[in-house]
This record gives structure tokens, C-alpha cells and sequence, in this order.
């Protein structure tokens, strides 16, 4: 697939998977989100690939969250919800981590962070929600994640790591490195042990809130929309003959 709005490599068994709309804060666009769905999609079903990563270009921002003048269906950019896989994911994040965009991160297995990294989720001030962000208390303390939803304050990168919403802070401008290091680490493990831990973990310790069941329900309906089969029932309705499908 060709991307117009991430930027998609390897790096020996790690697939990088980079936002790349620096001049627009790396925003998350209709078009981005699609694309980060599909570039995730590819990894997860290359046996030759263990880990990925997820960055962005540029050290002002990971993203300033959803693009307003392109709104995305946020859900499918969002690691085991738009897409899925058992094997790791490493959030490398740099300068401004902001409402959708914390939501990407927060769902990786393992995040790292420049030194001026700053995250914040101000969508109380702005009146609108996805709510998927719901999902914080379960993986940081409860009181840090009501002030970071409800009193909309900014989290700076020694504070992110002090409350485990990062694991580790390094200097600007090196989060990435930081990342693919893990990731390449963690590629040389046994893939059913990290993999079936990761899926333990998924499944049946960290819970589901509202929104990300309902994106979850919603990606399934979409993959049976986008399907060959789909294609196939609404070709044979039309030409009034038995539909052949196949299951994909």
C-alpha cells in the first residue's frame, strides 16, 4: 500500500510505523488513522516481523490528536482495537502527546518518551469526547488519571514516568532509538511466551471501558463491510444468481 500520511519501515524484525504530518502537529486525519489501521494490519500478519514501534515525525509533537477538519474514525489507528496483534508495541513519543493521540499511546504494550515530552487531554475544555480515553485508570493511579481527564492538566515526561504512563525518559530527540532497542530486544524472545502473555493481559486483567467495546464491535462490523464477501452478495443480488463466498 502506498501511504501518503505515515511514513512505514523495517528495521531487521521491527516495523516502524511513523505520523508524518509534522506540519500540522502529526493531527490525526480520517486518512491517517486508515492508514496507520492498514500499515498495523500488514505487520501483524508478517511471521517475519516480531515488534513494532509507533513514533512520529519531528520532536515538536507525537500529535496534536484528531484533526478537526478532517475528523478520523479515531478507533481504527488505536492498537487492539483497530487493529490487532499478539506480538509487542513500543510507543516512542516526542513533544506534544495531545486527546486522541495520548489514547494511542496509552494503549501500547511499553512507551518511551523525550525529555520534553508533554501529555494532555483537554477535551472537557473543548466539549466533546471520544471516550475511549476511559481506559486510563486501568493502566495508571486512579486520582492521576481524573486530573489528567477531568482538571485537563498537562503531564510533563518525569511525571509520566513517575506515575507509569511512560516507562522511561530519555533526551529529546531519542525516544525512538530508545524504542527500536526494546523492540529488537523483545523480537528475540519466544514469541508464544510474549504473545500469550500480552493476550492474557488484554483478555482478562486490564478491563474494557464503553467506547473501546463499542470501537471494537464497530471494527468487526467493518471488516465484514469491507470484505470480498460483502462485495460478492451485493454482485450476485444484483446479477440475481447464487453468491459463491469464501470467507475473507
Amino acid at each position: 500500500m502506498s501511504y501518503e500520511q505515515i511514513k512505514v519501515w523495517e528495521d531487521g524484525p521491527v516495523t516502524v510505523v511513523s505520523l508524518n504530518r509534522p506540519e500540522k502537529g502529526n493531527a490525526i486525519s480520517k486518512r491517517m488513522a486508515e492508514e496507520v489501521q492498514a500499515a498495523m494490519t500488514a505487520f501483524a500478519a508478517d511471521d517475519a516481523q516480531r515488534a513494532a514501534v509507533l513514533t512520529a515525525e519531528g520532536t515538536k509533537a507525537f500529535s496534536f490528536g484528531a484533526d478537526v477538519t478532517e475528523p478520523p474514525e479515531l478507533w481504527r489507528a488505536v492498537p487492539n482495537v483497530g487493529w490487532q496483534t499478539n506480538k509487542p508495541l513500543v510507543a516512542a513519543v516526542e513533544g506534544w502527546c495531545i486527546g486522541g493521540a495520548l489514547v494511542l499511546a496509552m494503549m501500547a504494550d511499553l512507551a518511551v518518551c523525550g525529555a520534553k515530552a508533554r501529555f494532555y487531554y483537554p477535551e472537557a475544555k473543548l466539549g466533546l469526547t471520544g471516550g475511549m480515553i476511559a481506559a486510563l485508570p486501568a493502566r495508571i493511579p486512579h486520582k492521576i488519571a481524573m486530573e489528567l481527564m477531568l482538571l485537563c492538566r498537562v503531564v510533563e515526561a518525569e511525571r509520566a514516568e513517575r506515575v507509569g504512563l511512560v516507562n522511561e525518559v530519555v533526551p529529546e530527540g531519542a525516544a525512538l532509538a530508545k524504542a527500536v532497542e526494546w523492540a529488537k530486544e523483545m523480537a528475540g524472545f519466544a514469541p508464544l511466551v510474549t504473545g500469550g502473555l500480552k493476550r492474557m493481559v488484554l483478555d482478562h486483567i486490564l478491563p474494557r471501558g464503553p467506547s473501546e467495546q463499542w470501537a471494537l464491535h464497530g471494527a468487526r462490523l467493518a471488516a465484514i463491510r469491507e470484505s470480498e464477501d460483502f462485495r460478492e452478495g451485493s454482485a450476485a443480488f444484483r446479477e440475481k444468481r447464487s453468491p459463491q463466498f469464501h470467507g475473507r
